[in-house]
């Protein structure tokens, strides 16, 4: 297995965590960090033994405190294209690859670390968790796609609220306007998000992949659209062996063992 400077990747019964390891630095991220976590997520996308994962930051300070500001500091305008390209890039592949990313939010997750988190397929938060894009006290603007996801998940106005002002909000907060799925103790948070991300594992792969694929593709779509799309990925599933075996174990009245095929 590759070993990382600023990601520590583990694979155990088939759930991957993906830990963001520049405590020093709050885990912010510079630009050999996201290049590692694209080649983390990739391995985790092609690897058959991976059914799930969890990603996280080290210590209990910090998920990801946002991008490293002495390499934004230093960018020309072309650089920040790039720069932005390449992260939302990492991100478009978290969001779309067909297994679940589980954010485990265990402190601050800001600029980039908020983006991250947007890009997972869930999010659970620490009690402690603080959340924002706070760019524009920066001069900047969210730049891994934070303008984009976070108003499709709270809505628009609520959305703007937090970049326009860059406020932080907590874990309750978060919670209440549906930015985090679940809010743990500190001392619970991984293994609540382990607990959810293995019950996810108990369900049939290609079901969950494409029950992702068109709710995350049919997000933005005219509802006609987005219903033909289901209706095509919904065609799908008879295909695949799982169907026969899930539908064969209600029958018999036994748990199912999905093999992914």
């Amino acid at each position: 297995m590759t070993t990382f400077k600023n990601v520590l990747y583990d694979v155990k019964d088939g759930l991957a965590t993906v830990t963001v390891n520049r405590p020093d630095k709050l885990n912010a991220l510079n630009a050999e960090t996201v290049d590692e976590l694209r080649l983390v997520f990739e391995t985790i996308r092609d690897a058959s033994d991976v059914r799930a994962a969890v990603l996280t930051g080290t210590g209990e300070k910090a998920f990801i405190a946002g991008a490293d500001i002495g390499e934004l500091a230093k960018q020309t305008p072309i650089v920040g294209v790039e720069t932005s390209r390449k992260g939302q890039a990492v991100l478009s592949l978290i969001e779309s690859m067909g297994k679940p990313v589980i954010a485990a939010i265990n402190g601050y997750a800001l600029g980039g670390g908020c983006e991250i988190a947007l890009a997972c397929t869930l999010r659970v938060a620490s009690e402690t968790a603080k959340i924002g894009l706070p760019e524009v006290s920066l001069g900047i603007i969210p730049g891994y796609g934070g303008t984009q996801r976070l108003g499709r998940l709270v809505g628009l106005g609520r959305a703007l609220e937090m970049i326009l002002t860059g406020d932080m909000i907590d874990a309750k907060e978060a919670h209440r306007i549906g930015l985090v799925n679940r809010v743990f103790p500190a001392d619970s948070l991984r293994g609540g998000a382990d607990e959810l991300a293995r019950k996810i594992m108990t369900r049939a792969p290609i079901a969950v992949a494409l029950a992702k694929q068109s709710a995350i593709s049919g997000w933005d779509l005219p509802i006609a659209d987005g219903l033909a799309l289901e209706a095509a990925l919904f065609g799908l599933c008879p295909t695949t062996e799982d169907m026969k075996e899930g539908m064969g174990a209600f029958l018999e009245k036994r748990k199912p063992t999905f093999r992914g095929k």
